[in-house]
């Protein structure tokens, strides 16, 4: 059944099941833009069959014909079901909810209301790059807190960040990515309750992205931002879409605390239309059915990080690699290679091995790379072997 002996769900480990040849006939993004010969382990797209509850869902909806515009909130008491059930969380409450198109473009939305043109946004660097394009696209201002040497929140840079970010009266937004891209760091309660304190000191609201959420690994605690205390002033952001490989389901939900109820309650109501009907029906099947698919799949990455640290050891061993607590992602400091700034442009041209590269992910990204550990092991053992026969 190529069961993890770290799962206990029963369903079998989907990143074993699929085959290269099935994967290529694929025509998404992670398929194809490069040529047949490249190994693609770069965009966020996992190599797995969806969960069962998720393709029947799907498929009586298209029987009925059932593909007009999304309404009602089984959406939204799917993921509070969930909530309460992974997290302990009992405090999403339906009634502070708003369907969205996908996570970012409900960053949008998010930062629209509590920021204007030029107002300054705070984020963590190294950090998804599409951070940085959104927020310049909507005429606000980066604003940049590195992450430590532990790629963990670094709590004077961020307090630095606020105070000039506030300086001269001016709004400022912080968007914080929890868990962290591309760093799989799971935030704790008390870093997180050191950041509400400090927004209520300065008076910066925060906007999380929470989209990673379901894929956190075993022996972790994923901590809501809107269930520490302090965090009622937040707003988030959540998608069953990371967890159960939906990117092209397109839906998402925004999650107001109860103090920041008033900034949601002022999002237009067309902005939901934007959101796939037959996508919500799919993310729902996913939050109320799909949990032992997700287990299972949880127990596959927890196998796949332990196998590339082996395999680095082995094969690239200056290559630095702490596996994080979360996503399906692994952030690769590999400047000790002497490949410069941009080592993904020579793993991709000598080893045919296509990775993200550091760079857009802002500071702290040159000399790195972002792998995605989300396929087979055989396809990752390929990758390591091809990156290593680059460097000789």
């Amino acid at each position: 059944m190529n069961r993890s002996p770290h799962d206990t769900s029963g369903e079998p480990n989907p990143l074993r099941i699929l085959s290269l040849d099935h994967l290529r006939r694929r025509t998404s993004m992670k398929w194809r833009t490069y040529p047949a010969d490249v190994l693609p382990l770069w965009v966020a797209e996992m190599d797995v069959p969806l969960a069962e509850p998720v393709v029947r869902a799907v498929t009586e909806a298209l029987a009925l014909g059932d593909t007009g515009y999304p309404v009602g909130t089984a959406y939204a008491e799917a993921l509070a079901g969930f909530a309460e059930k992974r997290w302990g969380w009992d405090g999403l409450a339906v009634e502070r909810t708003a369907l969205v198109p996908d996570v970012m473009l409900g960053v949008v939305e998010m930062l629209g209301l509590v920021t204007g043109p030029g107002d300054p946004v705070i984020v963590n660097s190294p950090v998804y790059p599409p951070f940085y394009q959104f927020v310049e696209h909507m005429d606000r201002l980066v604003l940049e807190a590195p992450l430590g040497a532990d790629l963990r929140i670094g709590l004077d840079a961020l307090e630095e960040s606020f105070r000039h970010a506030v300086a001269g009266g001016r709004r400022a937004a912080y968007l914080l990515c929890s868990p962290h891209n591309p760093t799989g760091t799971v935030h704790t309660a008390e870093e997180l309750s050191a950041v509400t304190a400090l927004a209520g000191r300065y008076g910066v609201r925060v906007v999380v992205d929470e989209i990673h959420a379901p894929v956190t690994a075993t022996g972790a605690d994923f901590v809501p931002y809107l269930s520490v205390p302090g965090g009622e002033n937040g707003l988030s952001l959540m998608s069953a879409s990371k967890g159960w490989n939906l990117a092209g389901l397109k839906a998402a939900l925004a999650i107001a605390g109860p103090a920041a109820a008033a900034d949601l309650a002022r999002l237009p109501e067309e902005v939901g239309h934007g959101a796939s009907h037959i996508a919500v029906i799919a993310h729902t099947a996913a939050l109320t059915e799909g949990t032992a698919w997700l287990d299972a799949l949880l127990g596959g990455l927890d196998d796949n990080r332990r196998l590339l640290a082996d395999l680095l050891a082995e094969h690239l061993p200056a290559v630095t690699y702490r596996p994080g607590e979360a996503t399906y992602l692994a952030w690769l400091d590999c400047r000790a290679l002497g490949l410069g700034d941009d080592p993904a442009e020579v793993f991709l041209e000598r080893g045919r091995v296509a990775l993200s590269s550091g760079i857009p992910f802002g500071t702290g990204g040159a000399g790195r790379v972002r792998l995605n550990l989300a396929t087979s092991p055989e396809v990752i053992t390929e990758a390591v072997r091809r990156m290593a026969t680059a460097l000789a």
